[in-house]
């Protein structure tokens, strides 16, 4: 979906991220060594008219870096993208490549950070650099009524683009809580789960039947 300006698929202004970003697209991992890496920034997806943004962390080094979507190609997109379908947000259960057919409906998926960080650890003033892009996000979607945040960094971009927007948010009254919904004055509100990582997901922390239930919330305050 062509609704980013070229400035995006060149932007280097995180130095780090985008050597990075580079250096894993041009090594590879064995599975996927015949294939092309995206290795840029990764641009949002879904629907246009979407109600609800997903709001997740970074790309993932061999997922979303390869494929050039969000939560595409890699077991958080597994997940994600399942639980979506059940929910009624996509028409099919599985996300593998940016010309699979999948097809959103309701929702539109970004990150806080747009290039791979090293440990999946972006740094704040990184995700502060990449706010411009969350903000070109917010730009294009008009019918939002709620932010699904993953995890707390997703949670705190979140604020800090309200903060910058000139709302006067003290973090401290909106503790990032997996299922916590925070209303906002003047805003969207914010709903808070767990990020879908294969570390939260493979131990448990979190389940599917967990998220189904943020996703039935969600729907709450979208219709």
């Amino acid at each position: 979906m062509d609704v980013y300006p070229k400035s995006l698929e060149g932007c280097r202004l995180c130095p780090r991220l985008a050597e990075f970003r580079e250096k894993i697209a041009k090594e590879k991992r064995r599975a996927y060594k015949h294939e092309t890496y995206w290795g840029k920034p990764v641009p949002g997806f879904g629907d246009l008219s979407a109600r609800m943004m997903i709001l997740g962390l970074a790309p993932g080094a061999h997922g979303s870096n390869r494929t050039g979507r969000p939560f595409t190609g890699d077991s958080s997109g597994n997940f994600l993208y399942a639980a979506l379908h059940r929910a009624g947000f996509a028409n099919q259960p599985t996300s593998v490549s940016r010309d699979d057919g999948l097809v959103l409906k309701d929702v539109w998926i970004t990150a806080s950070a747009r290039c791979v960080p090293p440990d999946n650890k972006p740094s704040r003033d990184e995700v502060a650099t990449c706010r411009r892009w969350l903000e070109h996000d917010f730009s294009l979607l008009n019918n939002l009524k709620l932010v699904l945040a993953l995890g707390g960094i997703a949670h705190d971009a979140y604020l800090e683009v309200l903060k910058v927007r000139g709302h006067k948010i003290i973090k401290g009254n909106y503790p990032f809580a997996h299922g916590a919904f925070h209303e906002i004055e003047n805003a969207l509100p914010l709903l808070d789960a767990y990020h879908v990582s294969f570390q939260n997901t493979n131990t448990g922390k979190l389940t599917a039947a967990m998220f189904d239930s943020i996703l039935e919330k969600a729907k709450t305050f979208i219709t």
